[in-house]
């Protein structure tokens, strides 16, 4: 099975320069004019250029909205180094919207992207910070 995570933006520039200067990807390939592929994760990660207020499937009563939303579905990044990440994400444009947390599994900052959408950094005990669990 190959699995894609798709994220709807409504600048796909602006989200190409967003996504690649907070995690280091890469544009791998555009599908069409609204639609890309970047690379540099462990599976693709397409980025979906959609209009705010469009419908997301033919008869939903919800519409598209790029102020902060949130969803049960969001996306972790895995990183060897929280602090780094923060101040990467930070400068690419992110909001941090709960600094750096301490738990027995390693460390957590929660943020959001400029399309509104929320996403995690992850830093896991034996992944570069062997100390926490001490």
């Amino acid at each position: 099975m190959e699995i894609r995570v798709c994220i709807d933006v409504d600048d796909l520039e602006k989200g190409i320069d967003f996504f690649c200067r907070a995690f280091g990807l890469s544009l791998a390939r555009r599908l069409d004019f609204n639609w890309v592929e970047l690379a540099g994760a462990t599976v693709p990660i397409d980025l979906l250029a959609k209009v705010p207020g469009s419908q997301p499937t033919t008869g939903s009563s919800a519409a598209r909205n790029y102020k902060r939303h949130w969803t049960p579905v969001h996306i972790d990044v895995v990183v060897e180094d929280i602090e780094v990440a923060v101040a990467r994400a930070v400068s690419a444009g992110a909001i941090l919207e709960r600094g750096v947390e301490k738990h027995a599994w390693g460390l957590l900052a929660i943020f959001a992207d400029p399309f509104g959408h929320g996403f995690c950094l992850l830093q896991l005990v034996g992944r570069g910070y062997d100390e926490i669990a001490r």
